[in-house]
């Protein structure tokens, strides 16, 4: 088993990792011909810098759209990031004063990550205009995320698992070498439901995560009138006419 899942992570991390480039580099060659940053927008270059620090960290616009959509999504969301920063323990050594201080709130933070994910759920089907418009997979992206929340949480509080052991598997892979891995049915559940993710993220509604940098209705500066905004694709063919 441990060799099994030790080519599954290789594999799904080259996944993830090439899957990501190569849809970031996809973002960043697709032309944006038109002008249209929502307004209110900023007028210049840190103004944007500023919007969308507050799009990226506070998600500004769910804010001002939907409240309670907003508090589920910024509850998980923030959940999440302590939970990974918790789990870099099992990838340094010695682990650092911060992620060590972190400990305790990752660990509970994944109870928040849960209800977040649990709560966003719930409107895909209590929320009728967001009912109609939900896919297989949506719920499935939601489902995956939330079993590895509760996985997590079991082994943590229930089903308790060799931890050290754990963590000499993943320091062994990080210089190609295989260490036992836990007989643990959760343990494997949990890994495996990880695994799954890293594969399909690239091709998944996930991808928000960087697409949100793209978006030229946020990263756009408002200056229509003082500059002329033109495609480089336009450009090319503007100078052959």
């Amino acid at each position: 088993m441990p060799i099994i899942f030790a080519i599954l992570f290789y594999a799904a991390t080259l996944i993830l990792v090439g899957g990501v480039a190569y849809r970031i580099y996809d973002y960043a060659r697709t032309p944006a011909p038109l002008k249209i940053p929502t307004t209110p927008a900023p007028t210049t270059t840190g103004g944007v810098v500023l919007r969308m620090f507050r799009e990226v960290v506070f998600f500004e616009s769910l804010f001002k759209s939907n409240l309670w959509i907003w508090g589920l999504g910024w509850l998980f969301h923030v959940s999440l990031a302590l939970v990974l920063l918790r789990h870099v323990r099992y990838f340094t050594e010695p682990v650092s004063l911060l992620i060590a201080f972190i400990q305790p709130f990752g660990m509970y933070a994944g109870f928040a990550m849960a209800a977040g994910l649990g709560g966003l759920w719930a409107r895909r089907f209590l929320v009728e205009r967001i009912r109609y418009i939900s896919t297989p997979s949506d719920h499935l992206m939601l489902a995956l995320l939330l079993g590895i929340a509760v996985t997590g949480l079991l082994m943590k509080f229930v089903m308790h698992t060799d931890i050290v052991a754990v963590k000499t598997f993943f320091l062994g892979l990080m210089v190609f070498e295989i260490n036992p891995l836990p007989s643990h049915p959760g343990l494997y559940l949990h890994l495996g439901m990880v695994v799954l993710l890293m594969i399909i993220f690239p091709v998944s509604k996930l991808l928000h995560a960087p697409g949100v940098f793209f978006s030229p209705t946020r990263n756009q500066v408002d200056n229509p009138r003082e500059t002329r905004h033109l495609a480089p694709w336009a450009a090319a063919l503007e100078e052959k006419a």
